[in-house]
């Protein structure tokens, strides 16, 4: 069921699959179909309470300018314990992907007692920004396909989605499914609210563009031996925006956690890999 809340002071957009008294869940993305709809169901049918929600200037969650954000990373890892608090639980297990995962670090290593387990799936230690010397920077041949953003019009839902299409292609691995692709471009799209300036909105919405103006704070790599959590890991082996060494590093990093790498799988979670990720989600968050 979706709603709004609050969290931190602030509005947002979450929405609940499954039984309340069954384990809890909480899936941090960009927006909330960064976890698509059959993936959360599919998680609640196996006993788990799920909890998804939109971060600011995303989905159905308060909005100001993308471009010129007026909070922090540390205020997105706020929002999130809010998110718990909105729904009455005092820890759940933590899911974050892509930037997503750099929230779901830091709720581990600031907010300790609100994670009992810490899954980090396509992320890495680092920040926007470059790379530190001993990981692996995003593939110069998707990033020369970012550089075409600029000619794509924001305000028009078919070019919208023909970009977010060919974006997916890139950052998948071999086996791309286009119509997986359209769907999840289409829905995000639909679900925007665009405020003043319809392009800043779906950039942000699909883009995760506010990540490049936030004020992210302090580095937390160095923090990561003091995740006490059990931490799993998961890792597409042909990821060309965050590549395989970062989940490397994550891994041997934090202590104790699990490394999962899937094959043939780029930055994504398509469903072609659910087989393998559920049953890894499921017996860590047991």
């Amino acid at each position: 069921m979706e709603k709004l809340i609050k969290a931190d002071g602030v509005e947002l957009c979450a929405e609940t699959f499954g039984d309340a008294a069954e384990a809890p869940v909480l899936l941090i993305g960009n927006t909330m179909l960064t976890w698509p709809d059959e993936l959360c169901e599919l998680l609640a049918e196996l006993r788990r309470f799920v909890v998804r929600y939109d971060l600011r200037d995303t989905g159905g969650s308060a909005g100001g300018d993308p471009e010129a954000p007026g909070y922090t990373l540390r205020d997105l890892v706020d929002d999130a314990a809010g998110v718990l608090d909105a729904h009455d639980l005092p820890a759940a297990h933590v899911a974050g992907f892509g930037p997503g995962g750099w929230i779901a670090q830091l709720l581990a290593l600031d907010h300790p007692g609100r994670v009992t387990t810490l899954t980090l799936v396509a992320t890495r230690p680092t920040a926007p920004g470059p790379s530190d010397e001993d990981l692996p920077d995003h593939a110069p041949e998707m990033m020369a396909h970012f550089t075409g953003m600029r000619e794509v019009d924001w305000s028009d839902r078919e070019s919208v989605v023909a970009f977010m299409v060919d974006s997916a292609r890139h950052r998948a691995g071999p086996a791309f499914d286009e119509a997986e692709a359209r769907s999840a471009a289409e829905r995000i799209h639909d679900r925007t609210r665009t405020g003043a300036d319809p392009g800043k909105a779906h950039r942000a919405n699909q883009m995760g563009t506010v990540f490049a103006a936030l004020d992210c704070g302090d580095r937390w790599r160095e923090r990561l031996p003091g995740i006490t959590a059990p931490t799993l890991v998961v890792h597409g082996e042909d990821d060309p925006f965050f590549p395989l060494g970062n989940g490397q590093a994550l891994a041997a990093e934090i202590p104790g956690a699990e490394l999962l790498v899937l094959p043939g799988t780029g930055s994504e979670l398509p469903r072609r890999t659910w087989d393998t990720f559920v049953p890894a989600l499921l017996r860590h968050t047991s």
